[in-house]
């Protein structure tokens, strides 16, 4: 795999009031919303960030997104829990996946 083959991302929660989680795909970003979506995110609390295989990117952004629902929803869930589910989506795994 190469480095470009993967996207990096980021959930985090927002800074001041509303605390919500989100989550930043910070190798899609454009010239026209990379400062203000990097300036928020660093406004905030990470609470993961990783990478993700290009190959099948849609089906974890679907797990992704399904993390910061509920999260959102106040469910207790920690890092090592995101670790678990993006196991089979993250580039480590088809590095060390048979040719």
């Amino acid at each position: 795999m190469f480095d470009h083959e993967k996207t990096m991302f980021e959930i985090y929660r927002e800074g001041g009031y509303g605390r919500t989680y989100r989550v930043v795909y910070y190798t899609e970003l454009n010239e026209h919303n990379k400062e203000s979506e990097i300036n928020r995110a660093l406004q905030g609390e990470t609470f993961y960030y990783g990478f993700i295989r290009d190959y099948g990117k849609d089906e974890a952004k679907a797990v992704i997104e399904h993390f910061v629902e509920r999260l959102n929803e106040g469910q207790p869930l920690s890092p090592d829990d995101v670790d678990i589910a993006l196991a089979a989506h993250s580039p480590a795994a088809q590095a060390s996946s048979p040719a």
